[in-house]
């Protein structure tokens, strides 16, 4: 009998996550996939948060993990899953980010006009099955939700996924926000199939409900903190600023992967996909070291701003801002910088964020009952999901700077 390799990674949050299949290892020691490593999972975030600095990668295979557990918990109840399935599935899940470029959903469609990280991820999916000779078809169907059991498409994306419990927990362990705690475990335990949908047991739903709550307290605690707001803007504006620029500077030029996505980036061809796979947040980084010295003050002032921490002044409230307010600052700002009016956008300039915990219209979250009666969790006899996770809440901010 043939021995089989076998990995043990030692993870802070789940302990030892094994890995024992030939196809995952061609996944995770593939370049491509090592890229992951250094891409954090939360952006800037660590500019409030200091241990906020675990990446793709970490998150890729807790993911896993947790796919793992829930795939032995179905099988365990009689839920037929073949072994062509599992890996298929397991695979999916670990290539679910693959599309994510420098700094996450803070760059999303600013380094790369237009295109969005799961259009990317997919035209990812799809090389890395050519080079594997057809190996990653049916992680492909299931993650486009084309395969016939759909329950293992909603274990990777859905409202109740492996993606949200692993990050919701990995999110909440480095940045040591308690709120964000969920109870993955037992909801894993409380996982099963009815119909050919992914449902809850009856006795699960107060776990969901935590979770449900814990995703919106990170939100609004964590993602969307005022400061991680304002951090994230900075980067934001430093690539708009640059490309701004770019084509009539010559020193601002990298000679590096980043100036394809300035200068020659058109659409997400053959190329343009392998050059981006070389992209991470080290290239941006440099790039904002070296631009913290260049001629461009708009430019200079922002990157040096960034490096030294001395962020935007962020304020969210519930109204929006008085339009002629902003404006007699930004023309107060023109003056004292010497530069146009327009380019105080850079400096001061409004927004909105907005979060829906629970979106009725998306993807349901079943509860089934013992009688194998089931209804949408929102629909329960306990209205909390109804009446207050499924309401979006919007904050309107101002961002200024000087």
């Amino acid at each position: 009998m043939q021995n089989l390799k076998r990995k043990i990674i030692n993870d802070p949050i789940y302990g030892f996550i094994t890995i024992d299949d030939p196809l995952h290892f061609e996944i995770i020691n593939h370049s491509w996939y090592q890229r992951l490593r250094r891409i954090y999972q939360m952006a800037l975030a660590q500019m409030v948060y200091p241990g906020a600095v675990h990446t793709r990668l970490h998150h890729s295979l807790g993911a896993y993990h947790l796919i793992s557990l829930a795939i032995n918990e179905l099988k365990h109840k009689n839920i037929e899953i073949t072994a062509e399935e599992e890996t298929a599935a397991k695979a999916a899940i670990l290539l679910h980010d693959i599309g994510h470029g420098p700094f996450s959903h803070a760059l999303e469609n600013i380094l790369v006009p237009g295109v969005h990280h799961e259009t990317i991820g997919l035209q990812i999916m799809h090389r890395l099955n050519d080079e594997f000779n057809g190996k990653l078809s049916t992680a492909i169907s299931i993650f486009t939700n084309q395969y016939h059991k759909q329950f293992l498409h909603q274990l990777i994306s859905g409202q109740l996924d492996v993606d949200r419990m692993d990050y919701l927990s990995r999110d909440s362990f480095f940045t040591g926000v308690s709120e964000g705690v969920i109870g993955y475990d037992r909801i894993l335990k409380m996982l099963t199939v009815h119909e050919g949908q992914l449902m809850i047991e009856e006795k699960g739903l107060y776990s969901v409900e935590k979770f449900l709550v814990a995703r919106r307290q990170m939100y609004w605690q964590v993602y969307l903190h005022k400061t991680v707001l304002a951090a994230e803007k900075m980067i934001v504006k430093i690539i708009e600023r640059a490309r701004e620029i770019y084509i009539h500077n010559a020193d601002l030029k990298l000679n590096a992967t980043l100036d394809y996505f300035f200068e020659d980036f058109y659409e997400m061809n053959d190329k343009a996909l392998e050059k981006f796979c070389l992209l991470d947040d080290y290239d941006v980084m440099f790039a904002v070291k070296k631009w913290s010295n260049h001629s461009d003050k708009i430019l200079s002032v922002l990157c040096k701003s960034l490096l030294n921490r001395n962020l935007y002044k962020c304020r969210l409230q519930t109204n929006p801002f008085e339009e002629t307010e902003i404006e007699e600052k930004r023309k107060q700002l023109a003056l004292k910088m010497n530069i146009s009016f327009k380019e105080t956008r850079y400096f001061i300039f409004t927004g909105e964020a907005m979060n829906t915990t629970y979106t009725l219209k998306d993807e349901r979250i079943n509860i089934i009952s013992k009688s194998g009666i089931f209804r949408d969790v929102s629909e329960v006899d306990d209205p909390l999901i109804h009446k207050t996770l499924s309401m979006p809440v919007k904050k309107f901010y101002i961002c200024q700077l000087l």
